[in-house]
């Protein structure tokens, strides 16, 4: 009996061949379209965020507005990080098709979760805001944070799967927004650089343990001089 000798993949490498009947064509026409609603996505969350930047105190207005704000968000910073995610589904599935209901299913779970924040969130002061970062900052360090971070940037079978293991990893960051500012702008293109690298780098702790201490060292830096940190007070 002979035995064929096996290399390991890189579930994260976009140079994996497309699946049998998928043009490579169509394979790149899926991450762009994916890219540019992203894009897209942006050009409309930071419209519709003008002038509503208060820092910690930012009033969400109603639930309608806020989700319809809330959604745009969710894209342009999610999407980014999720184009390798994507492109493994459409070559798992072979089946170009199930791009919408993916990325439909996966910024739905992104929907849930600001609706649970719409639900809990308060304007706030400095003081908040630090306790939020210093929480954040620590959920950075802990077993659960790493266990999602990994599956964040495994194969998903689903958009769901993908977006539950998404929440876990990120949830930190989003805190860290909320606390901030969630309609800031600068923070929101801060949390997304975060997100993505998240997404797209190994979990080491060389990149995990200095973002939590920055995300502390931040807390702790609102928490004794919040005046003197740019970008926490309302926008002019």
């Amino acid at each position: 009996m002979r035995f064929t000798p096996t290399v390991p993949v890189d579930r994260n490498d976009l140079s994996v061949p497309p699946a049998a009947g998928i043009p490579r064509v169509r394979v790149v026409a899926a991450v762009t379209a994916t890219l540019g609603l992203a894009a897209a996505s942006w050009v409309l969350a930071v419209r519709q965020m003008r002038g509503m930047d208060m820092g910690p105190a930012t009033e969400l207005g109603s639930v309608g507005f806020f989700t319809a704000v809330w959604v745009p968000m969710m894209a342009a910073m999610m999407l980014p990080g999720a184009a390798p995610a994507v492109l493994r589904r459409v070559r798992s599935s072979g089946r170009v098709p199930a791009l919408p209901v993916f990325v439909g299913s996966y910024l739905a779970v992104w929907t849930l979760v600001g609706l649970a924040a719409y639900a809990v969130y308060r304007p706030h002061g400095p003081l908040a805001a630090a306790a939020v970062l210093i929480a954040a900052g620590a959920y950075e360090l802990t077993p659960v944070k790493r266990h999602f971070r990994r599956r964040c940037r495994e194969g998903a079978r689903s958009g769901l799967e993908f977006g539950l293991c998404c929440v876990g990893s990120s949830v930190g960051v989003m805190l860290a927004l909320l606390a901030l500012g969630v309609m800031s702008v600068t923070w929101m293109a801060v949390a997304a650089v975060v997100v993505a690298a998240q997404k797209l780098l190994p979990a080491r702790a060389a990149v995990d343990v200095p973002l939590a201490l920055a995300i502390v060292g931040l807390g702790t830096w609102v928490a004794l001089a919040p005046s003197s940190v740019p970008g926490l007070g309302p926008a002019m």
